[in-house]
């Protein structure tokens, strides 16, 4: 996800084979196939152009028919697309499609130069960037002297009351919650005004500005009253930026070999090992946490008819929300997160046993 809770797509360049052997019309098979996973919700696109030469270049043809294909089904709800270190060939693409690109589709597009600025809107630690693009953008960036966004630190030390960007530990020992506050407060706001009824509910993006000014109210150490604001996607937006943003994912990264050795398990020893997980090795606060979250999530399953919201849609959004691993994700880990977001869905009695 990136920092609003809207899912990211990834497409380089520098992966694309030779131009003379490639089929690019399986090419566009595959790229509907993987974005029809996740059109239903806000997403957005990043576009590394670094390592495209006239060897890997797709015709420009493909390229308008790619663009024809990919109907208002997949522009809808994409909320931006980054071209990430675009040169003189972008450029002049834009100028030959600008007729055909509708202007708000065109609004959508930002070039972006250089990583550092790329990660005022993602977290770049879990994207999968190319050694190449990242070479690339540091010797850029030493030599327009701009800094580098790999160098460990923000330089900005966390606020006495900041609840975003940190640790659950840290958190606890700040405020003596083991249930931080933006989690409780935007799940009862939720139970309160029937948010398990809202159509599309954690598909849908709030507005960026109103998710920054509650963020920063939460960081100043505020409680926020979602009543105020009224939009339950709003308070469902939070959560997920919450759960993303923690130093270390819900599920502790010492907890992803084990999630991702359950697929490779019979489903009939699946629960049990998904019991053993939660009872005897995530950390009891974590645990409180996990529970709390997913019995509204379970509620939400329970009026799928009304949101359409199901178990799988669910997971979707969630799974990459409580697991990941260290560094760089991929689609792989992304999937495995989101199959045992499914398990605890939709066995919750089973695997929820304290």
């Amino acid at each position: 996800d990136d920092l609003y809770g809207r899912k990211v797509i990834v497409f380089s360049a520098c992966k694309l084979p030779s131009n003379k052997t490639f089929d690019h019309q399986r090419l566009l098979q595959y790229i509907r196939h993987t974005l029809d996973k996740y059109v239903e919700q806000d997403y957005v696109l990043v576009y590394f152009h670094h390592g495209l030469h006239k060897g890997n270049k797709p015709k420009l043809s493909w390229l308008l028919q790619a663009y024809r294909e990919f109907d208002r089904k997949y522009k809808k709800n994409l909320k931006m697309l980054y071209l990430v270190h675009p040169t003189n060939f972008i450029k002049i693409l834009w100028k030959i499609f600008r007729p055909l690109i509708s202007v708000k589709f065109g609004q959508k597009m930002m070039y972006v130069n250089y990583l550092v600025e790329l990660k005022n809107y993602l977290p770049l630690e879990q994207l999968l960037i190319p050694d190449p693009v990242l070479q690339f953008d540091a010797q850029k960036s030493e030599r327009n002297r701009v800094s580098y966004p790999y160098d460990g630190s923000d330089g900005k030390a966390p606020k006495k009351a900041q609840q975003f960007g940190l640790s659950l530990h840290d958190i606890k020992n700040n405020t003596g919650r083991i249930i931080p506050l933006p989690v409780e407060e935007t799940v009862e706001y939720l139970k309160a005004v029937g948010g398990d009824e809202v159509e599309g509910l954690f598909r849908r993006c709030a507005r960026v500005s109103t998710m920054r000014e509650v963020q920063e109210r939460y960081d100043d150490g505020e409680r926020i009253d979602f009543q105020v604001y009224s939009d339950p996607h709003l308070a469902a937006a939070i959560l997920k930026k919450f759960l993303r943003e923690l130093q270390e994912p819900l599920m502790t990264y010492d907890l992803f070999e084990p999630i991702t050795r359950l697929h490779y398990m019979d489903s009939s020893k699946q629960l049990s090992e998904v019991q053993r997980i939660l009872q005897d090795e995530l950390p009891e606060d974590n645990y409180i946490i996990l529970k709390y979250v997913f019995q509204f999530l379970r509620q939400v399953v329970s009026k799928a008819d009304v949101n359409h919201m199901t178990a799988e849609n669910i997971a979707t959004v969630f799974g990459p929300n409580i697991a990941w691993p260290k560094g760089q994700t991929n689609l792989a880990a992304v999937e495995q997160a989101v199959k045992f977001s499914l398990i605890l869905v939709q066995n919750f009695d089973d695997v929820f046993l304290r």
